[in-house]
């Protein structure tokens, strides 16, 4: 497995970056990189695991052949349900089993290490303010923030912007950052699940209607003037399968 070298995070706080690194490279593989993540998951191969790293990269690949092996492992054979569902509901399945795998992996390194009652009610705290990956790729994670946010609020968040832009220009008065933060502060990025901040750049898919930071799908402010109608990389890759 290409993930890096391996290392073992001691504190709460290296244990969180290590699940956010893997949580990162795991929702890459079921958005962004959907397409090439349903290609490498092959029916006709053996058992197959969807890996993340620490670094934010994802590999799908043969378990671990060492018994026990270092790491708690992923779930086998996600390939081979692959053809026999919905691509959605196989993507929820694999997302789900993602999920448990994510935990597994943090704990395991809280046991290891020692971590005592309120170190892991720490890191549980940490990990359960982030969204699930099952909740980033079935978009129950916006339909949350739709119902903590009025309609006006997400109105007025796309006209201020050509309906396809996020960000503030320079010559904006700096409380309105303010204002834009309050109200658009749980809206979340639909590549790593991140939060809304009204510093970095956005564009909104015109299919799903999806937030995503601009750097997350490779577009910068200047591209996103030239696009007329944006298709984020999920509706950009749908197509019909058998």
């Amino acid at each position: 497995m290409d993930g890096g070298p391996q290392y073992n995070p001691r504190t709460v706080e290296e244990v969180f970056r290590d699940f956010k690194g893997r949580r990162a490279g795991m929702i890459k593989a079921l958005t962004t990189d959907v397409e090439e993540f349903y290609q490498q998951c092959d029916p006709e191969k053996e058992n197959l695991c969807l890996y993340g790293f620490p670094n934010e990269l994802w590999e799908v690949n043969l378990p671990a052949e060492e018994v026990p092996p270092e790491l708690p492992e992923p779930a086998l054979g996600i390939n081979f349900a692959r053809d026999g569902m919905q691509e959605k509901d196989w993507l929820s399945l694999v997302a789900v089993h993602s999920d448990a795998w994510l935990l597994a992996v943090a704990f395991y390194f809280g046991a290891r290490f020692g971590f005592d009652k309120a170190d892991r009610k720490r890191l549980f705290n940490m990990i359960n303010d982030l969204p699930t990956i099952f909740e980033v790729v079935t978009g129950a994670a916006k339909k949350q923030v739709k119902e903590k946010s009025s309609v006006s609020n997400h109105s007025s968040n796309k006209s201020k912007s050509n309906s396809k832009v996020g960000g503030q220009p320079k010559d904006e008065e700096e409380g309105l950052d303010e204002v834009d933060e309050e109200e658009h502060g749980d809206t979340l990025c639909g590549a790593c699940g991140e939060n809304y901040a009204s510093d970095e750049f956005w564009i909104c898919c015109d299919i799903c209607e999806k937030w995503f930071h601009g750097k997350c799908v490779k577009i910068t402010p200047a591209r996103a003037e030239h696009i007329k109608q944006y298709k984020c990389p999920s509706c950009s890759n749908k197509r019909a399968r058998p």
